[in-house]
């Protein structure tokens, strides 16, 4: 609670020294009886240094981050991935890539406010159910627990290896590529099941099995890998169990509000200094707001689009990107 205290109050004095100096600018383009034309032009000049000093990541690329975040979080094709390519064309966090790594994890914090609220029946009814209330909400709750426990396991444990070597465009490429080849398998299998089903069959949330759910958070933990997608992995892994489609989605979504939140939480307790020194406060909370607004209206899209069309034509953008990625590349070593 106190972290988050001083985290505010930082940001305050922020937005209160940028308003101050903003204000000082204007008193002095107004005050030409006070002082010289040219003493005003060198007060505004150390004005706008100081503001461009504090803040090394602009609000636009902060924009553009939280669209892209906030648009492919949920949709299976690795948002992450996305935010690392798009990272090599803009210049924020040239200084340090490092604090820039981090905030590529941050960043989905606005897409979990997305989801919370979207889903706010399912999350208050599993938190009625920790607290012994709602008999149907304990067991989703401890159903999103179990899937979670191998990701808060082996997440610490790799997480500085897998950002040391695989935030790159070639290992993005590679995990598209072959996201690509398993998704399409997995959603042939689905339609062989249900091929000749006018109404989709399959399990829905309260038929998983707790097994089912440890694999569910197996699968994944192979999303690690930037270019992978948490999403698909979870929602293949929901396919390969037996749930609708539909189903297969909410329980991604939930799995996610938990996992996205330990991954961004961890970050911002182990790297916000370096954060904050390189990239400043005020563009790292309008990215996440940006994030969580295009996040629900992707989340939306998605599961109606799931029920009616499956995972065909993310299929076919992931493989255009890997190749698009794998040209970049090439091109850019030889």
């Amino acid at each position: 609670m106190l972290f988050w205290a001083t985290r505010f109050v930082e940001l305050l004095m922020l937005i209160r020294q940028h308003f101050f100096l903003s204000l000082v600018a204007l008193l002095l383009l107004s005050g030409g009886d006070l002082l010289s034309q040219q003493e005003i032009s060198n007060l505004s000049e150390e004005l706008i240094e100081q503001l461009d000093s504090n803040q090394s990541m602009s609000y636009s690329d902060a924009f553009i981050y939280g669209i892209v975040e906030g648009v492919t979080e949920f949709l299976p094709i690795s948002s992450t991935g996305h935010l690392v390519v798009v990272s090599e064309f803009l210049s924020s966090g040239e200084g340090n890539q490092e604090a820039l790594n981090a905030y590529l994890i941050v960043i989905q914090a606005g897409a979990i406010m997305a989801v919370a609220l979207l889903y706010r029946k399912e999350v208050w009814s599993m938190i009625l159910g920790l607290l012994g209330l709602d008999p149907r909400g304990k067991r989703l709750a401890m159903h999103v627990i179990i899937a979670f426990i191998p990701a808060a396991i082996l997440g610490p444990l790799l997480d500085d290896k897998i950002e040391k070597f695989l935030f790159g465009l070639l290992p993005i490429a590679v995990a598209l590529f072959l996201g690509a080849i398993f998704m399409h398998w997995a959603e042939k299998r689905k339609k062989s099941k249900d091929a000749g089903i006018i109404v989709e069959q399959g399990r829905t949330l309260d038929d998983l099995t707790f097994t089912q759910s440890l694999f569910i958070g197996f699968m994944q933990c192979v999303a690690m890998c930037p270019g992978t997608s948490r999403s698909m992995m979870t929602i293949v892994g929901g396919y390969l169990v037996g749930l609708q489609r539909k189903k297969a989605a909410e329980f991604s979504f939930l799995l996610g509000l938990l996992t996205l939140s330990a991954a961004a939480g961890y970050k911002i307790l182990t790297k916000w200094e370096v954060m904050e020194e390189h990239l400043s406060i005020g563009p790292i909370f309008f990215g996440c707001l940006v994030a969580g607004i295009s996040a629900a209206l992707s989340v939306f899209w998605l599961v109606g689009y799931l029920s009616r069309r499956g995972l065909g034509i993310f299929v076919w953008y992931r493989i255009f990107l890997s190749a698009v990625l794998f040209t970049i590349y090439f091109n850019s070593s030889s």
